[in-house]
């Protein structure tokens, strides 16, 4: 496939040489005379390689750069310049161009550095094809952080053992991988892994759905039915949110845990079956215990081991990887090519507080594979939520993200630059006067004078703030 080369370039002759020759080496070309028609043109189409003066009419080559790489930031772009001093090639450099070409320069050297940006562009993009590998080979848990290396540890020392575990940490913290984990990595492997969650079993099948029931035994059991037990048997049976099990089957399931065999609802003789007990909560099961709501010796009998799975705030460093695996699933499952985040996106969701954890980052990612306009995500393609993380994710008395509210300007800003927004002090001052202000007063029940001291400023600066704040 031709390779096609963008030339922008206020001086006609450039472009002019440059088309004819890189035209002859058998490249596409296209020429601009200024950057505002190539990104005109960039909304619509894109090249292999840009080569772009550093000196123009309107957006200067580096400002271009920067523009264009918010939207493709693996597209390779050659600056050229008359102007070949070492800060001119440092700025080039610094702002992700991939080479820089003194003027004048051989024609020759200009046609070898396209190739070896063609060159460059083709890797990455063979490189991001192989990534997009069958997420069923991918492993089952991915995390580099420290509290995650915890529960890889856990996993590993537990893989010659079939000990009852208790699984806690927040909703969407990935339980059931762990769970899953488990039992792959146990000698029970061969056998079955059954999961029944507490929560989404009305309580009045909960017995028969964990232990079956004997035919007759209620109207509608017209067969013998084998519950989740008996599934289970040999293998591992994970209990999701067991803080929600009505006491009367927490009695039944503590005498399996002792007896190892259970009656089918509405049968008379015993059952035997051999199950690990993996459980899970997002609750404090302790509290619960407290307050009657939970058997204490269950509890004891099910916290032989204990796994703490963090919640995604706690591995801030997980989540670029995260966000990748899910939009190369998404791609997979969804047969389109797989999106990738841009640097600033990386760095901006790993700043979130993600209140709904993996499975929330997950969701994020499969809408993103639909609803964002390019291959590589940016902030402005983040779902509205996302973009307002202060007003829109804290919870009620808390705030959203966590370091004061020093951090939480810190990302504020942060999210504007990402944006692509500029005067940001000029637009933020006055709010920030006018919050400080409006507080002040009510602190001191209107009286300005004593709001102006607490605030540190003279009456000569009240009045005027009060005037441009139109306070007065």
């Amino acid at each position: 496939m031709t390779a096609k080369v963008w030339i922008v370039d206020d001086d006609s002759s450039i472009r002019w040489v440059l088309e004819r020759t890189l035209g002859s080496e058998g490249f596409e070309c296209e020429s601009f005379a200024d950057g505002e028609a190539l990104l005109s043109s960039l909304e619509m189409r894109s090249p292999d390689v840009i080569l772009s003066d550093i000196r123009m009419p309107g957006i200067d080559g580096l400002s271009l750069l920067e523009q264009i790489h918010r939207r493709q930031a693996d597209l390779p772009i050659i600056i050229m310049t008359a102007h070949s001093d070492l800060d001119s090639a440092v700025n080039a450099y610094q702002r992700g161009a991939f080479e820089y070409l003194p003027k004048p320069f051989d024609i020759d050297e200009a046609v070898t550095l396209v190739r070896r940006a063609e060159n460059h562009l083709k890797e990455q993009r063979t490189k991001r094809k192989a990534r997009q590998q069958d997420p069923a080979s991918s492993p089952e848990i991915i995390g580099e952080a420290p509290a995650m290396q915890e529960v890889f540890r856990a996993i590993g020392r537990l893989s010659r053992s079939s000990i009852s575990v208790l699984i806690n940490g927040q909703s969407g913290t990935g339980k059931e991988l762990v769970a899953h984990a488990l039992h792959k990595h146990s000698p029970r492997a061969h056998k079955n892994f059954i999961a029944l969650n507490m929560a989404a079993i009305p309580k009045d099948l909960i017995e028969s759905e964990l232990f079956g029931h004997e035919k007759g035994a209620f109207t509608g059991a017209n067969n013998i039915r084998h519950g989740r037990f008996e599934q289970a048997d040999g293998g591992t049976l994970f209990l999701d949110e067991i803080g929600d099990m009505p006491l009367d089957v927490q009695t039944r399931l503590l005498r399996v845990l002792a007896d190892g065999q259970f009656y089918r609802v509405g049968g008379h003789q015993p059952v035997q079956v051999d199950v690990r007990i993996i459980a899970a909560t997002h609750q404090n099961l302790e509290k619960r215990v407290a307050d009657g709501e939970f058997r204490e010796d269950l509890f004891h009998r099910l916290n032989v081991i204990r796994i703490h799975i963090p919640a995604l705030k706690e591995r801030r460093e997980d989540i670029p990887q995260l966000a990748q695996h899910f939009l190369l699933r998404a791609a997979k499952e969804l047969n389109v090519e797989a999106k990738s985040l841009h640097p600033d996106t990386q760095a901006y969701i790993s700043r979130l507080p993600w209140p709904g954890n993996v499975r929330q980052l997950e969701n994020v990612c499969r809408w993103l594979t639909v609803m964002a306009s390019g291959q590589e995500v940016l902030v402005s393609d983040l779902p509205t939520e996302l973009l307002t993380p202060i007003t829109s994710t804290a919870e009620p008395g808390q705030p959203a993200l966590s370091g004061g509210w020093q951090q939480q300007l810190q990302d504020w800003v942060a999210a504007k630059l990402a944006l692509g927004e500029t005067d940001i002090l000029a637009d933020a001052l006055p709010q920030f006067e006018r919050i400080m202000l409006e507080t002040a007063l009510d602190h001191t029940h209107g009286h300005k004078q004593e709001a102006a001291r607490l605030l540190g400023w003279g009456r000569n600066t009240l009045t005027r703030k009060l005037k441009e704040l139109d306070l007065s």
